[in-house]
């Protein structure tokens, strides 16, 4: 009985969207080519690189190296495997959701079990330093100082959630081997076993690592538009505001101010759009902004949340914990927020400085240079790259003479 009424919620909530799709095409058109553009030009070229890179390192047995060289640390702190320091590296470097793309190919690989490799995507899903810094603290605040608070909370809170999720679920593998021989040599020993056990030409790696990173970027190029429509239908049919107005009740019990009802329903569903109506209302304090910006950025919307479900699905993890993990964050990073407000802050603008001392001023400005360099020649980059893209498909298909 359950299912059959699961069956009829989900088959009704796609019946709306297609009448909301026809209802009102011109928005659903101008929504989903927003989708696009941010996704040719922006995320295409920004998580590429990362992702070649990756699965090249695994090919190479890189991971294996680092893993057990993390294994004293990452298995005291968090209960996961020294790869995870890998993983945890690369998803803050790169972002959304490449944390969930490497778990899932450890999990393949066996180098996870499942409740490791729930923990594991719990804490290494984030937003990238480029994205605080340049779209939102820049791009949005039009204040580099909002980008410390921002990146600082976000990251401490994902840490936290590494030490939460820590108690999910039991494993045989709680416990730290011994080390019997010189910690670098059974590292090198490791990366040496798992390179000749994968061992293939180096061409035919690269095409693999360009062809897997590209159709993982083309399931995120979807869920990308496809939200960015939904978005905008929720928007028109006043359903964002029928769930605002409920929502803000809750903002109340925090002090906040109902106004901000809106943009925290848009930002549970995409960072980007959420984060920069949040930073346009008036009737609200910096701070209640920066905080409702960081439960944003932490919770990751529901776009993201789709891509890492899908991504999670192919290597059987559940998608509950993650879930679960990511409210939290929320907290965490809004909790943070708060905390780290007035002396990283309230207390440099009262001292007449711009910039923490401990902060170079250039940490400041590469991001926004790196972003403004992602938005000219993004384009040109993804266009390259789907070309190659095709060919390596086109030669892989071709049978031999």
């Amino acid at each position: 009985m359950k299912e059959k009424w699961k069956t009829l919620l989900l088959s009704s909530i796609i019946i709306c969207l297609c009448i909301a799709l026809l209802r009102y095409p011109q928005h659903s058109f101008e929504a989903a080519v927003r989708g696009l553009h941010m996704w040719w030009d922006v995320v295409f070229p920004s998580l590429l690189p990362f992702f070649i890179v990756s699965e090249i390192l695994i090919g190479f047995g890189v991971v294996h190296f680092l893993g057990v060289l993390l294994e004293p640390f990452m298995r005291p702190l968090f209960k996961v495997p020294g790869i995870g320091g890998f993983v945890w590296a690369m998803g803050m470097a790169s972002g959304y959701p490449a944390g969930a793309k490497l778990t899932a190919r450890l999990r393949q690989q066996q180098q996870l079990s499942a409740i490791e490799a729930e923990r594991l995507v719990s804490f290494t899903n984030s937003s990238n330093p480029l994205f605080i810094f340049g779209a939102i603290s820049v791009g949005f605040f039009h204040n580099p100082n909002i980008g410390i608070i921002l990146a600082l909370s976000h990251y401490l809170g994902n840490i936290c959630v590494g030490f939460m999720m820590r108690f999910h679920g039991k494993d045989e593998n709680d416990t730290i081997p011994k080390q019997k021989k010189s910690l670098l040599l059974q590292a090198f020993r490791a990366m040496h076993e798992a390179r000749l056990k994968h061992s293939q030409a180096i061409g035919k790696l690269l095409g693999d690592a360009v062809r897997s990173s590209i159709q993982t970027l083309f399931m995120i190029g979807g869920f990308i538009i496809l939200f960015s429509v939904l978005n905008k239908l929720l928007y028109i049919t006043n359903i964002t505001k029928w769930l605002a107005d409920m929502i803000q009740y809750a903002l109340a019990l925090f002090h906040l101010p109902s106004e901000l009802s809106v943009p925290f329903i848009a930002g549970l569903f995409e960072i980007t759009l959420g984060s920069q109506m949040t930073s346009e209302v008036t009737n609200a304090t910096l701070l209640q902004k920066v905080m409702i910006t960081s439960f944003i950025l932490a919770f990751g919307g529901f776009s993201v949340q789709a891509q890492v479900a899908s991504i999670l699905a192919e290597a059987h993890i559940r998608f509950q914990p993650f879930f679960i993990a990511r409210i939290f964050h929320g907290f965490f990073a809004s909790f943070f927020a708060f905390l780290l407000w007035k002396p990283l802050y309230v207390q440099p603008l009262e001292s007449a400085e711009t910039l923490p001392v401990w902060l170079p001023e250039g940490a400041i400005r590469w991001p926004m240079l790196y972003i403004h360099w992602i938005e000219q020649y993004g384009f040109f980059v993804t266009a390259t790259v789907c070309l190659l893209y095709v060919v390596i498909a086109f030669r892989r298909e071709k049978p031999p003479v």
